[in-house]
C-alpha cells in the first residue's frame, strides 16, 4: 500500500520546470523577488537545449545599424509570423529584449564587438536590420553559461536529473504541485509550490529527422494538458531548412542559420543558386524597398544587398524540399550550403568555429573548402500552453509558462533569433509576475493524496508489468508516422493516416513495459516520455488537420495559399471530461489600433517614422 507521507517532500514559493534560457531566467527573476525558487531539470545545470541556438540573440540595440527600433522589430515579427502572433506578446518582445541583452551581458556575456567596442550583431533571415547579438556561433552556449552562473551565485536551488510526471491542484483546481521522480535512484519526491512556471520546450523528438536533443519530448504541453490548461497553435512546427543530412547518425543536427547570415548560398547538384527562383508573390508588390530587392532576386543578382537564402524559415525548407523532388537534390537527399566560396578559411573559422568543428569531426568535412551537405529538420514548436501576454499564466491558475513552450510570440512562424531573445523576456515576466502570484497566495495548499498516489502508480505500472510493448520500438514507429504523414508538407490524407496510426500507437502504449528495476533504467524514462510525445504529436496532427489553409511554418498541399477567414482564428486544444482531444476554432482578438498601424506599415513610412521621433 503506497504511503504519501513516505515519500520526500520539498517546498518552495516558485519552482520552474526546466533549466534552459527561458527557465533560468524565470528562476533569476524570482530570487531577485524574494522567492524561495527551485529548479527541476530532467538532465544536467548546463545542458539544456538552448545552446543548440547558436546564430544569436535578435534585439533592436541598433548597434550596426542605428536605424533599428523595437518597432520595426515588431513589424519584422509580425510578417513573419503572418500576423498570427499575439500582438501584445510580440510589442512586448521588441521593446524589452534589448534591456534584457544588456542585462546579459552586465552579468558577464562576452559578446562579439564591433570596431567602436560595442555589441556586435548579424543579419538573419526576415530581419530588416543586422539584429542579432552574437558570440561566434555559441551564443546559446554563452547564454546558459551566463544565466547559470548568475543564477546559483543568487538563491536558485537546482535539482539534476529529475522528472517532472505530473501536476498536482488543490481544492480549488488550482496548482500546488508538482511528482516528480529522481532519473538515477528511481524514488519519487513531491514538489510543492505556490506558483510554478513550465520552461520545458518543445517536442521534436515525436520526429525521425530533428534537430532536438532527447530531453524534447513535450513534457510541458502534456502535463499541462492532462491538468486542465489549453494549448494553442500546435499546428505550426517550424522545419529548419539547414539540418545535417549526413552521415545518418547525425542526420537533422542542426546547421545554424549563421552560416547564411554571414554569406553562405545554397546550391542543387546542377550547382544552381536555387533560391532566386523562390520569392514569394507578396515580395513583388509589398512596398517600394522589397520590390526592388525582388527585381534584383528576379534578375539573378548574386550581390542583392540581402540574399535570398534569408528569406524566413519556411520559405527556404519549401525550397529546399521542392529541389530534391524535382530530382536536383545533393547527394544524400538534400541541398548545398557553401561558405567556403564566400568567406576566407580565417574568416569562416573566427565567426563560425563550431560550424567548422561540427563537419570536421562529424563528417570528415572542412566547410573552410568543401560544401555541406543540408536538409529541413524539425526544430521549434511555435504552438504550445496558452498564455496571458503580460502575465504569462495560463488557464490554469497558478501555472505559467515562457519559452518555447508558450504560445502567440511567434504566430505561424519564428524569425531566426528570436528564440533567445523570447527566453530572456519571457522568462523575465514569468519570474516577475509568478512572484506576485505567489506574495497573494500567502501559504501553500494542501493537494489531494490520492491524486498523487495516482501518478507514482501510473509510473510503477510499466515497470510491474510481465509484458507488454517495447517503449523503443513504440518511439520508432511514432516518429516515421509523424515523419511521414505530420511533415513538412500536409494533406488531409496524410492527417488522417497520421491520426489513425496514433490511436494505434496509443493502444499499444496503454500496455508499455521497460525491463528492469527504476535504478538507472533509461527504457523506463523512454516509457514515461512517451505518453508525453504521444499527446503532443496527437494535438499537432490534430490541429494541423483542422487549419485548413497554408500559412507560415504549416503548409497543406490540398490548402495552398493563406486564407483570409483563418487569420481570424486560433486552434486551441484541451482535454475533454471524456478524455478525449477536443479542438476548437477560438476568435482572435481585435488588435490594438497604433501596433496594427506600425506592424502593416511600409519599411518606408516607419523608417521616417523613426527618423522623426529621434530628431
Amino acid at each position: 500500500m503506497l504511503d504519501i507521507s513516505e515519500i520526500k517532500t520539498i517546498e518552495h514559493d516558485v519552482l520552474i520546470v526546466g533549466a534552459g534560457g527561458a527557465g533560468l531566467s524565470a528562476a533569476i527573476e524570482a530570487s531577485a523577488q524574494g522567492m524561495s525558487t527551485g529548479v527541476v531539470m530532467k538532465s544536467l545545470l548546463g545542458k539544456a537545449h538552448t545552446v543548440m541556438a547558436e546564430g544569436g540573440m535578435a534585439a533592436a540595440l541598433g548597434n550596426v545599424d542605428h536605424r533599428d527600433h523595437w518597432k520595426i522589430h515588431f513589424r519584422d515579427t509580425m510578417r513573419g509570423g503572418k500576423f498570427l502572433n499575439v500582438w501584445r506578446m510580440a510589442e512586448l518582445h521588441a521593446k524589452i529584449a534589448p534591456e534584457r541583452v544588456r542585462l546579459l551581458e552586465e552579468w558577464g556575456a562576452v559578446f562579439d564587438r564591433t570596431k567602436k567596442g560595442l555589441i556586435n550583431q548579424r543579419n538573419f533571415g526576415g530581419h530588416r536590420y543586422p539584429r542579432l547579438a552574437h558570440v561566434g556561433d555559441r551564443t546559446g552556449l554563452e547564454m546558459i553559461r551566463t544565466l547559470q552562473d548568475h543564477g546559483i551565485h543568487h538563491g536558485i536551488e537546482a535539482y539534476m536529473e529529475c522528472t517532472a510526471l505530473d501536476l498536482l491542484k488543490n481544492k480549488n483546481g488550482e496548482v500546488c504541485g508538482v511528482v516528480c521522480l529522481w532519473r538515477e535512484s528511481g524514488t519519487f519526491t513531491i514538489f510543492k509550490a505556490k506558483s510554478i512556471i513550465f520552461a520545458t520546450g518543445g517536442g521534436g523528438k515525436a520526429w525521425d529527422v530533428t534537430s532536438n536533443s532527447w530531453e524534447y519530448t513535450g513534457d510541458g504541453y502534456a502535463l499541462a494538458y492532462e491538468a486542465g490548461a489549453e494549448l494553442m497553435d500546435l499546428e505550426f512546427n517550424q522545419f529548419h531548412p539547414t539540418g545535417m543530412v549526413w552521415p545518418l547518425s547525425v542526420k537533422g543536427l542542426l546547421v545554424t542559420e549563421s552560416v547564411r547570415g554571414e554569406g553562405g548560398i545554397l546550391l542543387n547538384s546542377e550547382g544552381t543558386r536555387f533560391m532566386f527562383n523562390y520569392i514569394p508573390e507578396r515580395f513583388r508588390s509589398e512596398t517600394a524597398d522589397t520590390q526592388e530587392e525582388a527585381a534584383r532576386w528576379l534578375a539573378g543578382d548574386q550581390n542583392a544587398r540581402r540574399p535570398p537564402e534569408l528569406l524566413t524559415r519556411d520559405v527556404v525548407a519549401r525550397a529546399i524540399n521542392e529541389e530534391v523532388k524535382a530530382g536536383r537534390g545533393s547527394k544524400h537527399g538534400g541541398a548545398y550550403l557553401n561558405i567556403a566560396t564566400q568567406r576566407s578559411a580565417e574568416d569562416i573559422k573566427k565567426k563560425l568555429p563550431s560550424m567548422y568543428h561540427q563537419f570536421k569531426v562529424l563528417a570528415e568535412l572542412d566547410i573552410t573548402k568543401e560544401p555541406m551537405e543540408v536538409g529541413p529538420t524539425c526544430h521549434y514548436f511555435m504552438g504550445g500552453i496558452r498564455v496571458d501576454a503580460d502575465t504569462t499564466m495560463s488557464s490554469l491558475p497558478g501555472l505559467f509558462a515562457c519559452g518555447e513552450c508558450a504560445a502567440g510570440m511567434h504566430g505561424a512562424n519564428r524569425l531566426g533569433g528570436n528564440s533567445l531573445s523570447d527566453l530572456l523576456v519571457f522568462g523575465y515576466l514569468a519570474g516577475k509576475n509568478a512572484s506576485e502570484y505567489a506574495k497573494k497566495l500567502g501559504t501553500h495548499s494542501d493537494f489531494d493524496e490520492e491524486q498523487a498516489k495516482q501518478i507514482i502508480r501510473n509510473a510503477t505500472d510499466i515497470l510491474n508489468r510481465e509484458s507488454g510493448a517495447n517503449p523503443y520500438l513504440l518511439h520508432e514507429e511514432l516518429e516515421k508516422n509523424m515523419q511521414k504523414n505530420v511533415g513538412i508538407i500536409r494533406t488531409k490524407d496524410d492527417l488522417n493516416t497520421g491520426i489513425d496510426t496514433l490511436e494505434k500507437i496509443k493502444e499499444e502504449y496503454k500496455t508499455v513495459k521497460a525491463k528492469g528495476s527504476s535504478q538507472f533504467n533509461p527504457g523506463w524514462h523512454e516509457a514515461i516520455g512517451m505518453r508525453n510525445l504521444l499527446i503532443t504529436a496527437e494535438a499537432v496532427a490534430r490541429a494541423a488537420l483542422m487549419r485548413e489553409e497554408s500559412r507560415g511554418a504549416h503548409t497543406r498541399e490540398d490548402f495552398p495559399g493563406e486564407r483570409e477567414e483563418w487569420i481570424k482564428y486560433n486552434i486551441v486544444t484541451t482535454k475533454g471530461e471524456d478524455g478525449k482531444m477536443k479542438l476548437k476554432k477560438v476568435e482572435r482578438p481585435a488588435p490594438d489600433p497604433e501596433l496594427e498601424r506600425i506592424a502593416k506599415s511600409s519599411i518606408e513610412d516607419l523608417e521616417t517614422e523613426v527618423a522623426n521621433e529621434r530628431k
